[in-house]
């Protein structure tokens, strides 16, 4: 098995990086697909959130993915060890850490950048676009927190599409469901099935796995 290297990067803090990584783990792991979920970020958040899941369903078949929670010097051989015996291995790399970010980046099949409707969080995605270009890996830009205002939306995807990279068609809205749901060690698909977050996630992991084949 030659499972698909996702990281999910973003050299600017607070743009929901480790919110993704979570829910799609959820979400592609109640597909039924084997996923590896790798945290080399030293903030622990996703350790902490897989901390409080394990808690959670003790009783109901554990986390539900493998977890890994390592050094971002280690990540080369543990994501082509993971990948090997997974469909998926998803990385939450590191902002603010350049040397670590490159390594997550060079693993990757796919780099996934998630970034907020504003101006300043466009400027800021920058580097980490240049980054993903410089170790010759694609990057798909995510909109997250994105506004129901369609003349915000609309500018937003025009100014992202002129960086020259791939933008993804399904957008993540500003909901409270997403954090509520990892408040109680779980993704907004196990919780809140059928809603709009939930219906979103599902989009967006469906549009990443066809455009990685």
């Amino acid at each position: 098995m030659a499972g698909k290297v996702f990281t999910v990067a973003q050299q600017k803090g607070g743009a929901g990086k480790t919110t993704l990584v979570a829910h799609l783990a959820v979400f592609w792991s109640g597909l039924g697909r084997s996923v590896a979920v790798v945290d080399i970020d030293p903030q622990g958040s996703l350790a902490r959130w897989v901390e409080v899941r394990r808690q959670v369903r003790a009783e109901n078949g554990g986390v539900g993915f493998t977890f890994s929670q390592i050094a971002g010097w280690r990540l080369a051989a543990e994501a082509e060890r993971l990948e090997r015996d997974h469909e998926v291995v998803l990385i939450d790399s590191a902002p603010h850490a350049e040397t670590e970010a490159r390594i997550a980046v060079r693993a990757a099949a796919l780099v996934i950048v998630p970034v907020q409707p504003s101006p300043m969080d466009l400027w800021a995605t920058r580097p980490t676009l240049e980054l993903a270009l410089a170790e010759r890996r694609p990057s798909l830009l995510v909109i997250n927190r994105m506004p129901s205002r369609a003349r915000l939306a609309r500018e937003m995807t025009d100014k992202l599409a002129s960086l020259g990279v791939g933008v993804a068609t399904s957008t993540l809205g500003n909901r409270v469901a997403f954090a509520e749901s990892l408040a109680d060690g779980a993704g907004v698909s196990e919780s809140e099935p059928g809603s709009p977050a939930a219906d979103e996630i599902a989009a967006l992991g469906m549009e990443i796995w066809a455009r990685t084949g």
